[in-house]
């Protein structure tokens, strides 16, 4: 297993050094939530990363406390960044996490350092981070509060429930710097929920989630990802999944079609031929170019979704006659002394 780069004690980004046995700690924890699970718990370098270039994100800074999923979303385009790690990229990404340790006292000494200049920092673009393992480790608390204390934007994307354990972190964040949250629900169609994304919460359970930051002053957007092809993107499966998103209080609602990465392609192909055998085909034409599909598919996407908001009433037109009410003011005065946070 190569752990090169994520070492707090790594010598140069060109090593390929394998972390020792008293570097990672793997643990497995028996209890039905965590069963064929393995955790490696390591101490990073490094928490704040930059976004390349060439990538299509709409930010530069991202915050990745674990590695792998276990939402174990068949599409999910983080797959491949197990292949840095010689993890396997299938039922390895799904089962094999790795735990940043550090990562809130890390981002603290990062955010503290002169030459960060207060940049925007998005979370939960790469791997979720409130999967199931955030609620073992309790490692978002501590990073939500040390952008608090530096008053630091930003941002959270994420499919898990538990972001209402820190609703009250968010809010005082809230209150001193710009604050996003998002949940991402691409469909509420229960049979394509139970056999793409078994290790998530129900798209019911989490646009209750959206209602509930809404009701409390944190203004929750949807992203309605993946809109997958010829299984979730029928007129009337779109027409349901826009109201009960109009419906849960969302304040937006943005389509995303299923995009299948190197890595992620492979997986969800294999899933494909074993679940719907006659749709490879159809795959294998619509994303013949690549990991996109075709502009005009995505344009047809867009297109529906948009009109179907307008008409529910989260359109642009239905947005600018509400506000979203601010939280109320609360004393977020930093504790003195050094903050030992743990836990990705």
């Amino acid at each position: 297993m190569r752990w090169d780069n994520l070492a707090e004690n790594a010598t140069s980004t060109r090593d390929a050094a394998l972390f020792g046995t008293d570097a990672v700690t793997t643990r497995t924890f028996d209890t039905p939530e965590f069963r064929g699970i393995t955790f490696h718990e390591i101490r990073a370098r490094s928490i704040v990363n930059r976004v390349p270039g060439a990538s299509r994100m709409p930010f530069e800074w991202t915050v990745n406390p674990y590695r792998g999923c276990t939402h174990a979303c068949v599409y999910c385009f983080a797959r491949k960044t197990h292949s840095y790690l010689d993890l396997d990229t299938g039922l390895g990404f799904d089962s094999q996490i790795v735990v940043k340790i550090n990562a809130p006292a890390l981002l603290r000494r990062q955010l503290a350092s002169r030459q960060w200049q207060g940049a925007h920092i998005a979370m939960g673009t790469n791997v979720d981070c409130y999967q199931r393992a955030e609620g073992r480790y309790r490692l978002m608390p501590g990073i939500i509060a040390a952008l608090r204390d530096h008053a630091n934007p930003f941002s959270i994307l994420t499919k898990g429930t538990l972001i209402l354990r820190d609703l009250e972190l968010l809010r005082q964040a809230a209150q001193v710097t710009d604050v996003g949250v998002s949940v991402s629900v691409g469909f509420t169609d229960q049979e394509l929920w139970r056999t793409v994304e078994p290790g998530t919460p129900s798209p019911e359970r989490r646009l209750d989630a959206v209602r509930t930051l809404t009701d409390s002053g944190i203004g929750c957007g949807v992203l309605m990802a993946p809109v997958i092809p010829f299984l979730g993107d029928s007129a009337d499966q779109l027409r349901a999944t826009v109201r009960a998103i109009a419906a849960s209080g969302a304040t937006s609602v943005t389509p995303l079609v299923l995009h299948l990465r190197p890595g992620a392609r492979e997986w969800f192909m294999a899933w494909l031929r074993e679940h719907h055998a006659y749709l490879v085909p159809r795959y294998e034409r619509l994303y013949a170019e690549g990991a996109y599909a075709p502009k005009w598919y995505q344009r047809r996407i867009t297109r529906q979704v948009h009109e179907l908001a307008d008409e529910f009433g989260i359109g642009p037109a239905g947005r600018a006659g509400r506000r979203t009410p601010a939280p109320e003011r609360v004393d977020v005065t930093p504790e003195p002394g050094p903050t030992q946070l743990t836990l990705l």
